[in-house]
């Protein structure tokens, strides 16, 4: 994994010559941040050695560079998902990269299944924290000590200091925004009536299929987290609204400009 990594790394320093500051993965629906970001390289996942591909709707599948204000980004336009048939180590391989690229600040965001009652679709989730339920840990075998320890301390998976900066920013925009937490499940089927039981049961607030691999693997390079997810339906043990994947681009698609004017803000000031 290491010589992979650097192999990776260094294809990109020479196609780029760019030192990132803050990493973001871009969810499903939520691929138009790119439009804040003024681009100086862009480079397709097809031509990065050791990359996967990523195969879903509503992820376009590129890397860019390029900054917003003073600050410079590393953009991920299309995540990769354990059910595409990757494995762990697959799926979280481009947080190995921006680390060892030079960030240290990583933001997630992605479409998610609200229970918790409150929430309404369309809203915007902080996540304060996560639930790991998915079939495989994206640290499981040989570790090597120099990406990070063997045993990770996850008790502060997402940053307060991050998530208390966000708050505030989100306010001074008049942006509202929930806080929760995100239980993640390997997909790619949506719940059941009885899962979602167990998700609101098991004390989180939204459920989906990515975004708790990449942090973990992020937790473990020492990389400070954000993570918003939009709440793009809504299900509960009683009924459930029937929902496909274009409804879930389509809310999403309501949601992005609020999520764009807060995690662009959130760069420039934090």
């Amino acid at each position: 994994m290491w010589e992979k990594v650097a192999e990776t790394v260094n294809y990109i320093k020479n196609k780029t010559n760019f030192v990132p500051e803050y990493g973001v993965v871009l969810g499903s629906g939520l691929g138009g941040f790119v439009e804040d970001i003024q681009v100086a390289f862009s480079i397709p996942y097809t031509e990065i050695p050791n990359f996967p591909v990523s195969t879903v709707q509503g992820h376009k599948g590129a890397l860019l560079f390029g900054t917003i204000g003073d600050k410079k980004v590393m953009a991920m336009q299309g995540r990769f998902h354990y059910y595409e048939g990757y494995d762990m180590k697959q799926v979280t391989f481009p947080i190995r990269v921006m680390k060892q690229l030079g960030i240290e600040k990583l933001i997630v965001s992605n479409a998610s299944g609200g229970v918790n009652p409150v929430f309404q679709v369309g809203d915007i989730m902080i996540i304060k924290d996560h639930v790991n339920m998915m079939p495989e840990h994206p640290l499981r075998g040989f570790n090597d000590e120099r990406f990070g320890p063997r045993f990770v301390n996850m008790s502060e998976p997402y940053s307060k200091d991050m998530i208390a900066k966000a708050k505030m920013i989100a306010k001074t925009l008049n942006i509202a925004v929930q806080e929760g937490v995100y239980l993640g499940l390997q997909g790619p089927t949506f719940e059941t009536l009885a899962e979602y039981k167990m998700v609101k049961n098991i004390g989180a607030d939204c459920v989906g299929m990515s975004t708790v691999p990449e942090v973990i693997v992020a937790k473990h390079m020492n990389m400070d987290c954000f993570g918003i997810s939009v709440i793009t339906d809504m299900g509960n043990e009683e009924s459930i609204e029937e929902v496909n994947h274009e409804e879930v681009l389509e809310a999403a698609k309501k949601a992005e400009p609020h999520v764009r004017n807060l995690i662009k803000n959130f760069i420039l000031h934090y």
